[in-house]
């Protein structure tokens, strides 16, 4: 693979997850009943960010969890008893913001809405995602979008995060030429 373009820097990257969560906040009339789960791994530096920014905007801590979706996964071989999910909080009654990278097929959310719904019932889940590729497999549309970005299917997108990569970007990639 080599490296197409940079799409967002460090800069453009916190601009949009504060956007995010001024969307989230504005959209559910403020914090009251919100909690932020993150999908493992990148969706879950990202959620945590989004809820330290709802604390800083509103003043009250906003429950945050991570939540592992490959036991939910209908694409991926499973493996047993690898669930690393820490939800210390219920979720019964409440909007749960799920928060991922990138979406692209929708299987990932459509595992994420399976795995929050098997551990209660809340009053509504909306799901927030930094990038939204395309290319749907699944009718599932995210509520928050950091950006918008058509891409090839050959095409990789890599969202790095501080947190796990020592850095804040969004890179595209394209596959290398054949011979």
């Amino acid at each position: 693979m080599k490296k197409k373009a940079v799409i967002l820097d460090e800069k453009a990257v916190q601009r949009a997850v504060t956007r995010i969560t001024y969307e989230i906040l504005e959209q559910n009339k403020g914090a009251d009943s919100l909690c932020i789960v993150g999908i493992l791994s990148r969706g879950a530096f990202l959620a945590k960010r989004i809820a330290q920014k709802i604390s800083e905007i509103e003043g009250t801590e906003v429950e945050c969890g991570i939540l592992d979706i490959t036991p939910y996964r209908d694409d991926k071989r499973k493996i047993s008893g690898s669930d690393r999910t820490k939800i210390d909080f219920d979720i019964n009654n409440k909007v749960v913001i799920l928060v991922d990278d990138v979406i692209y097929t929708g299987r990932s959310a459509r595992a994420a809405i399976d795995a929050v719904i098997k551990r209660g019932r809340p009053q509504r889940i909306q799901l927030a995602v930094l990038i939204d590729r395309g290319h749907r497999e699944i009718p599932i549309r995210p509520d928050f979008v950091g950006k918008n970005l058509p891409t090839s299917h050959e095409e990789t997108v890599r969202v790095q995060v501080t947190e796990a990569d020592c850095c804040d970007s969004v890179i595209i990639f394209e596959p290398d030429e054949k011979i």
